[in-house]
């Protein structure tokens, strides 16, 4: 009789053994996916708010010299570093596998400079000028 509890009680270890490891499993995998997910959310807002920056850059520099527009858009947390090159605009933002560098050319000359939109993410409004040779973006 006393083997019958014994071995009850070791059947019911195994599973519960059995069960955590399932559910420990499951959570590992999970969180995995959640960083990737949250760092292909980032990415994407990142490219449309360079996209949508060069784009109306293009089109205030071919209006020419007096014009002017103002957009917003929404930058992700952990921007590291937004720098405006001549060229276009390149950013340093922190994902869960490091940093991650991105560059938006531009086919018009844009105005230099390091961290002109501010630090830190969220809704901006920026500022694009139009002057002779170049286009000045600036935050508001």
């Amino acid at each position: 009789m006393v083997d019958n509890k014994s071995q009850v009680s070791f059947e019911y270890l195994i599973i519960m053994g059995f069960i955590m490891f399932i559910i420990i499993g499951t959570l590992g995998i999970a969180l995995f996916y959640s960083g990737s997910i949250k760092d292909q959310v980032k990415m994407t807002q990142l490219t449309n708010c360079g996209n949508k920056i060069v784009s109306t850059a293009e089109s205030v520099f071919y209006a020419g010299q007096p014009s002017k527009a103002t957009i917003t858009c929404y930058l992700p947390e952990n921007i590291k570093i937004i720098t405006i090159l001549e060229e276009g605009l390149y950013f340093e933002i922190g994902t869960s596998s490091g940093i991650t560098k991105t560059i938006f050319s531009s086919n018009v000359p844009l105005g230099e400079g390091t961290n002109p939109l501010g630090s830190g993410g969220g809704l901006k409004k920026i500022e694009l000028t139009a002057e002779e040779s170049r286009v000045v973006i600036s935050g508001i």
